[in-house]
């Protein structure tokens, strides 16, 4: 019974650790026009997103006012907002959105161009993104990655070498 619980344990740490791999992979790597990962560093949007959080965001053909939109740069310096969408502004080309935190009092000072906007909200998991911040960092990338990985590796190795010895020991049986 405890043989079970503990591989039925080891196969969920499996599946965890591949998940988290591949979000990290996800989130260091995002394609434009695709579906993106994003960490929510501000507490703007509490408590509908949490400080902490990822959001699942994907572009769009338009957006609606209400709608959850991560726009801005995004690079190693600039941090991409996400806010809710409080009034549209303009038509075609030239539409612009005036946009607000959950948490803010007042709107955005600067409207944000249709460009700018990097896509929709899809859904958000709470606290994740802190433990994807922290695998990016060689630190957390060693801690959260590769031990575990090289934990899996050798226990599956080990498994492999007590079952080759294991026939092994068999053919000697059944020769003599």
């Amino acid at each position: 019974m405890v043989e079970k619980l503990f591989t039925v344990a080891y196969y969920i740490f499996v599946a965890a650790l591949t998940a988290l791999g591949l979000l990290l992979v996800a989130a260091l790597f995002p394609i434009d026009g695709n579906i993106q990962i994003k960490i929510v560093k501000s507490g703007s949007m509490e408590p509908t997103i949490r400080t902490g959080s990822i959001v699942i965001v994907k572009p769009e053909t338009s957006y609606a006012k209400g709608d959850i939109v991560t726009f801005g740069p995004d690079t190693k310096k600039d941090v991409p907002i996400t806010h809710r969408i409080t009034e549209i502004k303009g038509t075609g080309a030239s539409v612009r959105f005036v946009t607000k935190g959950d948490a803010n009092e007042d709107a955005d000072m600067k409207e944000i161009a249709r460009s700018a906007v990097i896509g929709k909200v899809l859904f958000s998991i709470p606290y994740l993104g802190y433990v994807i911040d922290f695998a990016r960092k060689p630190v957390g990338f060693l801690l959260l990655i590769i031990v575990p990985a090289c934990i899996v590796i050798v226990d599956e190795a080990l498994a492999i070498w007590k079952e080759l010895r294991g026939g092994k020991q068999k053919t000697e049986i059944h020769e003599a």
